[in-house]
């Protein structure tokens, strides 16, 4: 019946407990037998969100939730928190009727919270407010709930959306209360508070219009090939009708039957005979509709409107891996497999582009930031592909013959010492400040709008002029005016200068002009950076050269050398160290850093011919 369906989304800022919270949901909600054996945050089921502790792809459930008597479909949908993945959270927020907004009750409101909510003030959604984590010492649910408030005035929140629900919450623990003083039991004050704040689903009452469906996420199953889920938004549909796919711009895609429906029962998608408007549900059977397309019925007239995807701002090429150690470690090393794969990302990721470039071997892969584009090249790594990757650049505009370019807002927590530091950085990558406070704890919170390529590359500097205690939270903030060049990396790279293994003694040797990148045994070629230069220029350096021999020799002399520690860089890491006539080396075994041109005169050559131009 319809007024039994739920349909919501859980949205909050990165590492807010949102996964968490949804596992007690299920849990409390009866998806899970009493005996059955599950894992922590079982809705992160992608490799890299369990390795990261992030939620990369959004996720529908449902649960069954009876109160006195009468049951209730509630479909919950679980967004990704980060500002790179801010797409999937815009799509989201079309298919569902309310939203849970999550706040950490001790960090209180940051910068994805800002724009999360935004995006479902924007949707006339009337969010319900949960502070969890209000069990920590370090909670303060009075500062955080003021600061919620504010920012509901500062976005602009009607009165009926400023007047929201409010709920004190320990995910983790699996309880929500109406009062801080209240008792800690379960999550019944939640369930309650979304039957009864959720409305109906809006197509309800468009049931006996033809059947209209707008896809907002698009995955693959190995058994059933392309799966579409999205929201019902007009009529009914049975498995076998006849329907055609539409553009947002009405054009006419593809025509087909449905060869599966699925509904979503707990964390499984199940098989079911018909939907109807309301409904969130699966699709199978269509091979070129992808997302933010309509497929209705062959008398549909008109597409159902979607929202366009704000652009992205950041760009990295990807070309084919030719380096002298290339095909030793991964299977899909050609260009138009490549291509193939992107192409297929670009469609089933709204927020992700891909363009070709004047080289047939080199793809252009445009995103929202360097997270969202590391996690697509790491997810591709692990399916075998070789790549090289360039130097990630910020995409500008043009206006009224003025060069525009990405300014994030930038908010930084970290201890009162280091704030001097964390300015002098800040401002030499030409970062504004706009607000500084102390957050207590011995804690300085800042606010900072700084260009987007400044920003590249200096999280790991950041950690370690805070001893790794600084927190830094960044999202896409406006466009504004060209602010000029800013330094780049200030150390040089140690190229080799040979191609073979590395030796302990020569690396012994070289410690002493920088840190290195690889141990002794590794595989080595020319022009592959090796190390660190300690100085600014770039050093060609020989990491083959072993101990000459001699007729007296001491026993166990070689065995002393002791070498530190190699510095081994991640995928995001090394994409931001390196400069633009560099690149990274991708392959299933190893990441390495290379020279675009290996020939140390080619080198010299592209760089007279830069200085000339």
């Amino acid at each position: 019946m319809a007024e039994r369906l739920r349909n919501l989304a859980i949205i909050a800022h990165v590492d807010h407990g949102k996964t968490t919270l949804v596992d007690q949901l299920l849990s409390q909600g009866g998806a899970f037998r009493a005996n059955e054996a599950r894992q922590e945050r079982a809705m992160d089921s992608n490799d890299q969100e369990r390795e990261r502790g992030i939620t990369i792809l959004a996720k529908c459930t449902s649960i069954l939730w009876d109160k006195g008597g009468e049951e209730y479909r509630l479909n919950i949908v679980d967004t990704p928190g980060h500002a790179d993945f801010g797409g999937e959270v815009e799509r989201i927020l079309g298919m569902v009727d309310g939203c849970v907004i999550l706040v950490d009750a001790s960090e209180g409101v940051m910068p994805q919270t800002k724009f999360v909510l935004s995006k479902a003030l924007k949707r006339g959604l009337k969010p319900m407010v949960v502070l969890n984590k209000v069990d920590r010492p370090s909670a303060n649910p009075d500062n955080a709930l003021n600061e919620i408030f504010e920012l509901f005035l500062a976005l602009g929140a009607t009165d009926e959306q400023a007047d929201f629900p409010i709920l004190y919450a320990s995910g983790k623990e699996g309880w929500a209360k109406t009062e801080m003083s209240a008792e800690n039991k379960d999550l019944t004050p939640l369930f309650e508070l979304i039957v009864r704040h959720v409305p109906d689903p809006e197509p309800v009452s468009r049931r006996d219009e033809p059947f209209g469906f707008l896809v907002t996420m698009i995955d693959s199953d190995p058994f059933l090939g392309r799966m579409l889920t999205g929201r019902v938004e007009s009529g009914r549909v049975k498995v076998g009708d006849p329907v055609r796919a539409l553009t947002r711009e009405g054009k006419e895609i593809e025509r087909g039957r449905l060869t599966k429906l699925l509904s979503f029962r707990g964390l499984k998608r199940v098989p079911v005979e018909s939907a109807e408007a309301g409904d969130i549900i699966a699709i199978a059977g269509l091979v070129d509709t992808t997302v933010a397309d309509t497929i209705g019925s062959p008398d549909l007239a008109a597409p159902i409107p979607s929202t366009p995807i704000d652009p992205p701002t950041l760009a990295i090429t990807v070309s084919i891996n030719d380096s002298p150690l290339a095909g030793r470690a991964g299977d899909k090393v050609q260009s138009r497999v490549i291509r193939a794969r992107l192409m297929a990302e670009a469609e089933s990721n709204v927020a992700i582009r891909v363009t070709e470039t004047g080289n047939k071997d080199a793809f252009e892969v445009a995103g929202r930031g360097e997270l969202q584009l590391g996690v697509l090249v790491e997810t591709m790594r692990r399916e075998g592909f070789e790549l090289s990757l360039s130097r990630p650049k910020v995409l500008t505009r043009s206006e009224n013959g003025q060069t525009l370019e990405p300014v994030e807002e930038v908010v930084i927590d970290v201890d009162d010492e280091y704030t001097g530091v964390v300015i002098e950085k800040m401002s030499i990558r030409k970062a504004e400040l706009q607000d500084m406070r102390p957050s207590g704890g011995g804690k300085t919170r800042m606010v900072m709008y700084a260009p987007s390529r400044g920003m590249v590359g200096y999280h790991g500097e950041f950690l370690t002029d805070t001893r790794g205690s600084g927190v830094m939270n960044r999202l896409f903030h406006s466009w504004a005016p060209w602010k000029g060049e800013i330094p780049g990396r200030r150390n040089g790279a140690l190229i080799s200068n040979d191609n073979g293994q590395s030796t302990a003694y020569a690396l012994w040797n070289l410690e002493e002009r920088g840190q290195m990148f690889i141990a002794d045994g590794e595989d080595v070629y020319e022009g592959m950076i090796i190390g660190e230069n300690s100085r600014g220029e770039d050093l060609d350096v020989n990491p083959l050269k072993g101990k000459k021999l001699t007729n007296v020799r001491a026993s166990g002399k070689d065995e002393s050398i002791r070498l530190t520690p190699p510095r081994r860089m991640t995928l995001e890491q090394a994409m931001a160290w390196i400069e633009d006539d560099e690149l990274v080396e991708v392959t299933p075994a190893a990441i390495r850093i290379r020279k675009a041109y290996l020939d140390p005169n080619e080198r010299k050559r592209a760089a007279k011919a830069k200085e000339a131009s």
